[in-house]
C-alpha cells in the first residue's frame, strides 16, 4: 500500500506527523509524495481557530475527489480535528474512513491494517492518558540542518478562548533524559538549528520535577550534542524565571531569541481572557529581558477584538506596541471557539472592527520593522543557509534572530554555491519589508 500525507497546523502538530510517518516505513508501507498515487491518505487536521478548522475540511474535500476519480480507497484523519470533532466526523464527512485522535499516533500502523481488512474502518482512540508515550522515534520532514523536539503535551493554562486543553489534555512533561537522546539522534542526523516546542515550554519540568526545569534541560542538551543553535518556542511570560535568563544570557549556544506571546497588555483584557499575570507583569518581564540580554529578539503574538475590548484597551495596547517595539509580531483576531468560556461571553465585537484593530497594529509594526532593517544597512551578519531561489538567483537564510518559517529571511548574493544548512557571513545592502539583501563575505565556520 502506497500512503500520502498531508500535514497542517503547528510545529507541535507536524512533530506528530513525523512519528506517524517513522511508524509506517517501519511496518513496510511505502510513502508517496503524490497523492495522486496513493491507496491511502492521512491528513493530520489542526483545529486551534475557525480559519484552521476550515483549512483542514477543504483539504479533506479535496483529497476524496482522488477517491472518486483516482485509485485512492482510504482517507485517514488524525491530529486536532479529528479529537475536537470526533462524534461528528464520520457523520459530516462520510468521506472519512478513519479517525484517530492526538492521543493515538502510535496507533496509526494499527489503523491502516485494519483498513486493509474492512471495507469501511472507525478506527478510534483518542486523548492520552499517562501510560501513552510522548514523541517517539521520527522521519524529518524539515530540511535537514533545522528540526523542532517537543518536550512536553497539552496545557494547563486554560485561556479563556482556547480549546486547546480540551484537544490535547492536561500538561504533561517529557524526561530530560527522553528528550537528550532524541537530541543527540538530531546531531548525529546534522541538524544545525534545534527549535524547542511545546504548547508552554516554560512550564515544563513542574509536573514531574516540581519545578521550572528549562534551565537545566537546555544545559543537558549542550552538554550532550554539538547543535549550533538552540531556539526557545512558545514561552509564557509569567514564567521566565531568574535561571532560564541566565541560561539564556550566558549559554553561547542558545540564540539570544524568545517567542513569548503575550496577546494583550490591557489588565481588563488579560482578566477576561484568563491569562497569568497583569500588564505591569508583562512591562516588567520585556523589560527585564533586554536589561540582561541586551541583543535579545522578542517576538509576541495579540489577540485584538476579544469580547469587551474597548477602544481604550485597544489604544493601550496600540501605545505598548509603539513602546515595546518588539522585533517580530503576529496579530490574531479573536476567533469564537465552541467548549471555550469566551464562546459565551457578552460583548462580542464585529469581524470588520476586528480586521481594522488587526490593520491598524501591523501598519505600526511593520514601520518599526523597517526602521530596524535599515538600521541593519552595512552591517555584517551570520546567516544559516537554507537554499538558493532559481528566480532571483540568489541564495536565502535566516540569522539567530529569525524563526523558520514565520520571520524574516535573509537574501543573498554569492559566486559559489552555498549548500544548505551552511553558515555564511552576509553583508547587509537593502531591505525589503521585513527581508534583508545583501552579498556573501565570509564563509562560516560550521
Amino acid at each position: 500500500m502506497k500512503i500520502g500525507f498531508v500535514s497542517l497546523g503547528c510545529p507541535k502538530n507536524q512533530l506528530d506527523a513525523e512519528v506517524m510517518l517513522h511508524e509506517l516505513l517501519a511496518a513496510g508501507y511505502e510513502i508517496t509524495a503524490d497523492e495522486t498515487q496513493a491507496d491511502a491518505v492521512i491528513i493530520n487536521t489542526c483545529a486551534f481557530i475557525e480559519s484552521a478548522k476550515r483549512e483542514s475540511i477543504d483539504s479533506i474535500l479535496d483529497i476524496a475527489w482522488l477517491k472518486e476519480n483516482k485509485s485512492l480507497k482510504y482517507i485517514i484523519v488524525t491530529g486536532c480535528l479529528a479529537e475536537r470533532y470526533r462524534e461528528s466526523i464520520f457523520e459530516e464527512l462520510p468521506e472519512v474512513d478513519a479517525v484517530l485522535g492526538v492521543g493515538s499516533i502510535h496507533s496509526i500502523v494499527d489503523a491502516v491494517r485494519e483498513l486493509e481488512t474492512k471495507k469501511k474502518c472507525r478506527y478510534t482512540s483518542f486523548l492520552p492518558n499517562d501510560e501513552v508515550k510522548l514523541g517517539g522515534d521520527r522521519v524529518l520532514i524539515t530540511p535537514d540542518y533545522s528540526a523542532y523536539i517537543k518536550i512536553a503535551e497539552g496545557c494547563d493554562n486554560r485561556c479563556a478562548y482556547c480549546a486547546i486543553p480540551a484537544i490535547r489534555g492536561r500538561f504533561r512533561s517529557r524526561t530530560v533524559e527522553d528528550i537528550v537522546a532524541e537530541a543527540k539522534q538530531l546531531d548525529a542526523l546534522g541538524v544545525r538549528e534545534l527549535n524547542i516546542v511545546a504548547q508552554d515550554t516554560t512550564r515544563y519540568g513542574l509536573d514531574i520535577y516540581g519545578e521550572y526545569a528549562l534551565d537545566k534541560l537546555i544545559r543537558a542538551i549542550t552538554e550532550n550534542t554539538s547543535i549550533p543553535w538552540i531556539r526557545l518556542m512558545y514561552c509564557y511570560p509569567d514564567k521566565i524565571t531568574d535561571a532560564l535568563i541566565a541560561e539564556m544570557r550566558d549559554n553561547d549556544r542558545v540564540v539570544k531569541y524568545i517567542d513569548l506571546p503575550i496577546q494583550h497588555i490591557s489588565d481588563n483584557m488579560l482578566r477576561a481572557m484568563n491569562r497569568h499575570g497583569d500588564g505591569k507583569m508583562i512591562r516588567e518581564v520585556v523589560a527585564k529581558l533586554r536589561r540582561e540580554i541586551p541583543d535579545i529578539t522578542v517576538r509576541t503574538t495579540l489577540i485584538v477584538g476579544f469580547p469587551g475590548e474597548t477602544e481604550e484597551d485597544f489604544t493601550e495596547l496600540c501605545e505598548y506596541v509603539d513602546e515595546a517595539r518588539f522585533e517580530h509580531l503576529g496579530v490574531f483576531t479573536y476567533s469564537r471557539e465552541e467548549d471555550t468560556p469566551a464562546y459565551d461571553f457578552e460583548d462580542q465585537i464585529d469581524e470588520q472592527l476586528k480586521a481594522d484593530r488587526m490593520d491598524i497594529i501591523m501598519r505600526r509594526q511593520l514601520e518599526i520593522n523597517e526602521e530596524r532593517n535599515r538600521a541593519m544597512i552595512g552591517k555584517t551578519i551570520r546567516v544559516l543557509c537554507e537554499d538558493f531561489d532559481t528566480v532571483s538567483e540568489m541564495h536565502y537564510g535566516r540569522t539567530a534572530a529569525d524563526a523558520p518559517e514565520i520571520d524574516g529571511k535573509v537574501y543573498f548574493r554569492s559566486e559559489n554555491r552555498i549548500m544548505p544548512g551552511s553558515f555564511v557571513d552576509v553583508k547587509v545592502r537593502k531591505v525589503l519589508d521585513y527581508d534583508l539583501i545583501g552579498v556573501i563575505v565570509t564563509r562560516g565556520k560550521h
